[in-house]
């Protein structure tokens, strides 16, 4: 491979497992050159991507996960970063890859501050301190989208009575 170009390998054999149980080959990325122009490599970032950008317009408050999740995972296939979140994307050996690594971690960091710029304050500080934006993806995932039982029937007796 030249230094021109950008491979974007499936690797079947390292599969990850979705949140549904089902396997799913994963993506290692090797970074060269053509990165700059390559707009399919999940590793380019386009002149209008920064931190500070937010990607949806209502933010994270824990009663909305459903459609906050629905919403980022929109734009952020959009912008062809989903596989940040959903671990698809894996980084590369800091040791063998070096300046793969470095933007791979960018491109991470970019995504988890998205992430951080779509959740109410409270939410904000809890997920900081990952270290990707994938486990902030996993963390809310176990968080929200269990299925609260007694609090839907209370939800549900609320709206009968106010009927």
């Amino acid at each position: 491979m030249t230094n021109d170009q950008t491979s974007l390998d499936k690797n079947p054999s390292a599969s990850g497992t979705s949140a549904s149980g089902t396997s799913k080959p994963e993506i290692s990325i090797s970074s060269t050159d053509s990165l700059k122009t390559d707009l399919s490599n999940p590793l380019f970032t386009h002149h209008s991507d920064h931190p500070s950008l937010v990607l949806v317009s209502k933010p994270l408050n824990g009663d909305n996960y459903s459609v906050w999740k629905r919403a980022m995972t929109m734009a952020l296939n959009s912008k062809n970063k989903l596989g940040f979140v959903n671990g698809r994307i894996l980084a590369p050996s800091e040791e063998t890859d070096p300046d793969g690594y470095a933007t791979w971690s960018r491109c991470n960091d970019m995504v988890h501050s998205w992430i951080i710029n779509a959740l109410g304050p409270e939410l904000s500080d809890s997920v900081i301190y990952y270290a990707t934006a994938h486990e902030v993806w996993e963390d809310f995932r176990e968080r929200f989208s269990q299925s609260n039982a007694p609090r839907i029937f209370e939800i549900q007796r609320d709206i009968a009575y106010h009927k």
